[in-house]
């Protein structure tokens, strides 16, 4: 049975992450594809666990602790979600993955982001998405479309999520083989279908075979 494929997306919170991911599992599903949907951290019962420690108020990480709780968080999300879902020949589309921690604790925070990557590829086995969409949006913007209380992340002034936003432009950058930036200002369809136009062309997937 021939691989799956992983696409992740990504980007400062406020751009639609949430909804472009199940916009795109619903097109690939609606190719034939069976499709795994998964959240970075979180998906498994210790990933849930982390995930309330990292993004609520209760707990203040030093920065180290921060970036490997994230890399705890997806090691388990990969051995018992993401790896056996691509061995298994399905697609998966994750809410952020490595590149997060490489940008938030790496860009933003102040650690190196290469020795960010490294832990990575530790943490991962080495699995790193097929492609990476980041959805780009000026800071301003995607801070007046959240709609929710504000995590620990989103609590984080202006100025931080400006490097957050020019850490994710500075990867795609030395990335561009597996990291493509998607302008997220335009509606939710637009966004979408250029989302499915890249997928088509990165998977060489007819336009008949990716509905909307």
């Amino acid at each position: 049975m021939p691989r799956g494929i992983f696409i992740s997306l990504d980007g400062i919170d406020g751009t639609g992450k949430s909804t472009q991911c199940r916009l795109l599992a619903e097109a690939l599903r609606g190719s034939g594809w069976i499709v795994t949907e998964c959240t970075d951290p979180g998906g498994t019962d210790v990933g849930k666990l982390l995930r309330d420690v990292l993004l609520g108020h209760r707990h203040q990480l030093a920065l180290p602790t921060e970036a490997l709780l994230f890399m705890a968080s997806r090691a388990q999300l990969v051995a018992e979600v993401i790896r056996p879902a691509l061995e298994a020949g399905h697609a998966v589309v994750c809410d952020r993955f490595t590149l997060a921690n490489v940008v938030y604790q790496g860009h933003a925070g102040g650690l190196d982001p290469q020795q960010l990557w490294d832990v990575g590829r530790l943490a991962t086995g080495g699995l790193q998405p097929d492609l990476t969409i980041v959805l780009d949006l000026p800071v301003e913007a995607a801070m007046q479309r959240r709609a929710r209380p504000a995590d620990r992340f989103e609590s984080r002034d202006a100025d931080y999520q400006s490097r957050v936003r020019a850490g994710f432009r500075a990867e795609a950058q030395l990335h561009p083989d597996r990291i493509r930036v998607v302008d997220a200002n335009p509606r939710v369809e637009i966004v979408h279908e250029h989302i499915r136009e890249i997928v088509r062309s990165e998977f060489h997937v007819p336009s008949s075979e990716l509905p909307k």
